[in-house]
């Protein structure tokens, strides 16, 4: 099992930047997809960016040159820099492991909040 733990959420102005965490704890040496989604108020939660068993880096359009996502210590963290931050940017940001046995684990969210 794994238990994945998000932080670094907070209120900023268009055009900042914030850096969120997410710590993993457990067996995570089976885990083959890294991934951060976000979910705005009465929206659907959507894919901001992810990492596949090949290390390839994909980012979405709407976050494309502004998020980076990238991972250290063997899994156990990853992040998510988000620069020039946009009031559309506002949601709460979860992020997400999935393992080579189709099982998925969820944090449980930290809120962005982007004010004009």
């Amino acid at each position: 099992h794994v238990t994945l733990v998000e932080s670094g959420g907070g209120l900023v102005q268009a055009v900042g930047a914030l850096r969120l965490s997410c710590a993993a704890s457990g067996s995570t040496l089976s885990i083959n997809v890294i991934a951060w989604y976000r979910q705005a108020p009465g929206k659907q939660r959507e894919l901001v960016a992810g990492i596949g068993s090949g290390r390839m880096t994909s980012v979405a359009d709407f976050v494309k040159g502004r998020f980076t996502l990238s991972r250290a210590n063997a899994k156990r963290t990853v992040y998510l820099q988000m620069n020039s931050l946009k009031p559309e940017d506002t949601a709460v940001y979860y992020c997400h492991y999935r393992d080579i046995h189709g099982r998925n684990y969820w944090g449980q969210g930290t809120q962005v909040a982007v004010s004009s």
